[in-house]
């Protein structure tokens, strides 16, 4: 493989405020992040951010139209941002989930195309751009004040953001916020997730399947542990998860797990990495991994990469992991 990859701080301290639970996408040559949470007991940031580069950010709009700027759903489609779900307000009297639908082309001007989707408001819900159609799945219908039976497991897609199709109201994986949803080898898939209040619930299952419809349970239980609020992108042909946030016990994650097939994860170990953190934002652009902000608290506006070589493969971490055993 040559020389072990290893993680590179970009930026220490990026222009915008350190925060988590942001929206982020890859759009138009140019990585975004938008919106987030500052604390609980004020309404959160509805700004928007974007570079080139990774390194120089700058402002495109220091107020969206949107409020919902907390655990918002967020893809990029149709030469568009789009953003939907989402929390306001935190713990504050009046907060809320939402179902309005916005997009934009440029970051500044924001449209909503719909303001009450056929799906329920809420939070921290999966959401993936899939044979050219938007995706949502599952998340939860409130957020601190919430319990178990606001988890939903739905599945939902849209060419447009204004007309959606239910795929199917009930899933086989557990109703479940703060998961990821991928599209990786003409699949969907669903992985990790659970809740925060009242009590913790984590899960590390993963799910696969081909229209939304019908689903296979590829593992009950991955290698990685069970977590909530981690990150997850498709790159050098796996699937990886990265980072997030247990409660048994309390703990935040900076590990770096990947898989070609969903059963089979194995962990990315280097030698330089950002600090554990949950709710951070990731990318893949200009042929590397990008990693920043998060909550490992206090909150960060730190900037990371992560570049493989082009021959790299997951067997190159089986063959690390036996040398270190010699």
């Amino acid at each position: 493989m040559g020389q072990a990859p290893d993680w590179q701080l970009e930026v220490e301290h990026a222009e915008w405020a350190p925060r988590d639970s942001c929206g982020e996408v890859v759009h138009d040559g140019r990585i975004w992040i938008m919106g987030g949470w500052f604390d609980s007991y004020s309404a959160g940031p509805t700004d928007v951010w974007s570079s080139a580069d990774g390194l120089t950010w700058s402002l495109t709009t220091p107020s969206a139209g949107w409020r919902h700027g907390d655990l918002p759903t967020t893809v990029a489609h149709d030469g568009k941002m789009w953003l939907m779900g989402g929390w306001h307000l935190g713990r504050l009297e009046g907060a809320s989930a939402s179902n309005e639908v916005w997009a934009s082309a440029d970051g500044a001007a924001w449209e909503c195309v719909n303001e009450a989707a056929p799906w329920s408001p809420r939070l921290g819900a999966a959401g993936v751009v899939f044979r050219d159609r938007i995706w949502l799945l599952g998340g939860g219908e409130r957020y601190f004040d919430g319990d178990s039976s606001d988890l939903r497991n739905d599945v939902w897609h849209s060419a447009d953001g204004v007309e959606w199709e239910l795929a199917t109201e009930e899933a086989p994986w557990a109703p479940r916020a703060f998961h990821a949803a991928l599209a990786f080898n003409d699949r969907l898939w669903v992985f990790g997730g659970g809740d925060y209040l009242p009590e913790y619930l984590g899960y590390s299952d993963v799910w696969s399947s081909p229209d939304g419809v019908e689903w296979t349970l590829e593992t009950e239980r991955a290698a990685w542990d069970s977590r909530i609020w981690f990150s997850a992108v498709v790159y050098r042909g796996c699937m990886w998860l990265l980072g997030g946030w247990a409660n048994d016990p309390y703990r935040n994650f900076n590990d770096v797990w990947c898989s070609a097939d969903g059963v089979h994860w194995h962990e990315l170990k280097t030698e330089t990495i950002w600090s554990l953190r949950h709710e951070h934002s990731v990318w893949v652009f200009e042929d590397r991994i990008w990693l920043a902000a998060g909550n490992a608290w206090p909150l960060v506006n730190d900037v990371w990469s992560l570049h493989l070589p082009e021959d790299w493969t997951p067997e190159d971490l089986q063959d690390s992991a036996a040398e270190r055993m010699i």
